[in-house]
């Protein structure tokens, strides 16, 4: 394939549907510039042919927000249909573990997990959990001006800070956390690296096992303690306890790292906003909200669903057997519910934007990832009256072949 969706050569049309197909291979961005490809499906308002870089065949893309909020909370619309299936995808294999995972059940068992996964993630729990990741910020942010300025934001604070977090929320010892951000970054780059991708996610599995294993001999209160107790009293199985606190891990470290990298570079190269949080710190939650909206935080498509009979939808009829993907990135930027969905604007108010997803698997972990944020933001703002770029922005390196964007490096001075 080329590295031009607009041009790659796939075939002319899908035999299945008799719709074109568009070879779509995610090529990487500069910076937070937004995929052209995505603004051509918002404007053909309805369901495009896509074809991604690895697996087989085609699959349906939802991008106009409706549609998208349709596909994703349709019960039609099966995650437990893709167990053993090859389709067409952005990653040579599977990120998340098939067998046993939250990220692959439908409805009520879905459910069931969610439930026991959401007595950790309480208000009361987050109030709890605020003081101790308040300090991990505070901490890091002195070993950085120990270091003195300029300095790697994204070494020093967008990438342990997150781990910091999550690894606190599971109850997750100090010597059990060496290297854990290296391999979430590796698990979720997989096209360069597949087989280290692999071997990360082992080793982060097996993490999992040896703290659910530690909790079942000193009970607590940790979101390891909670799935735990839940696998012993028989709400989930020990394999649908180990699938989840791995992919807390993995996710909750690499996608906020990048996320808050993100949303700092979008704040000093946005200096009117910047200076108006300065102002008006009552406004950073709301902030925070609008710039996850505006953000391309990802780099393709979120979670693949299988048509489980036919479905009349954005234009088109979807055949059962058939796979869809829904684009958060573009729902986000859907004129008809966000006007001018290219400006960063602090003054929509409470916002319905789908960075999290949406649906039964909307982020079980939103909760924490806006606190996180929320803590960044403020605690940047406050400790930093000059804080500036220390580089060009032209000069900033960005991952490349990643599922989640983000700066690689982030220079700052202050």
């Amino acid at each position: 394939m080329t590295s031009d969706p607009h041009t790659a050569p796939g075939p002319e049309t899908d035999p299945a549907s008799g719709e074109p197909v568009h070879c779509w291979n995610l090529d990487d961005f500069e910076a937070l510039d937004f995929d052209p490809f995505l603004y051509d499906r918002l404007r053909d308002k309805r369901a495009a042919r896509i074809q991604l870089p690895y697996g087989q065949g085609s699959a349906w893309l939802m991008a106009r927000y409706a549609d998208v909020k349709a596909a994703t909370t349709d019960p039609r619309f099966s995650r437990q249909e893709l167990v053993g299936r090859t389709i067409t995808a952005s990653s040579p294999h599977a990120i998340a573990s098939q067998q046993a995972s939250m990220n692959y059940a439908d409805p009520p068992r879905l459910n069931d997990m969610r439930r026991v996964v959401a007595r950790a993630f309480t208000g009361k729990s987050m109030q709890k959990l605020r003081p101790t990741v308040q300090r991990t910020a505070d901490s890091l942010l002195d070993g950085m001006e120990r270091h003195g300025s300029p300095a790697d934001l994204v070494e020093h604070l967008h990438g342990p800070f997150p781990l910091a977090a999550v690894a606190d929320l599971l109850g997750m010892p100090q010597d059990m956390r060496r290297n854990m951000t290296s391999w979430a970054n590796v698990i979720m780059t997989p096209g360069p690296a597949p087989d280290k991708s692999t071997d990360a996610l082992k080793t982060v599995r097996e993490c999992s096992v040896a703290l659910l294993a530690m909790r079942r001999e000193k009970q607590s209160d940790d979101l390891a303690g909670v799935l735990a107790a839940a696998a012993d009293a028989g709400e989930i199985t020990d394999p649908e306890a180990i699938s989840i606190a791995t992919a807390i891990l993995v996710s909750g470290a690499h996608a906020v790292r990048n996320n808050s990298a993100n949303m700092i570079f979008a704040l000093l190269t946005h200096p009117e906003h910047l200076e108006r949080l300065r102002k008006e710190p009552e406004l950073i939650p709301q902030a925070v909200d609008e710039l996850l909206r505006f953000i391309p935080h990802r780099s393709g498509v979120g979670l693949p669903r299988i048509a489980t009979r036919d479905v009349d939808i954005a234009g088109v009829t979807v055949k059962a057997g058939e796979t869809v993907y829904s684009s958060y990135l573009a729902a986000n930027r859907d004129p008809e519910v966000f006007p001018n969905p290219d400006t960063l604007d602090f003054d929509r108010g409470p916002i319905a934007h789908m960075a999290f997803g949406n649906g039964p698997h909307h982020c079980v972990g939103s909760m924490l990832a806006r606190m996180e944020s929320e803590i960044i933001v403020t605690t940047l703002l406050d400790r930093y009256p000059r804080l500036a770029l220390a580089v060009p922005r032209e000069q900033i390196e960005w991952q490349a072949g990643a599922l989640i964007r983000g700066p690689k490096t982030l220079p700052v001075s202050w």
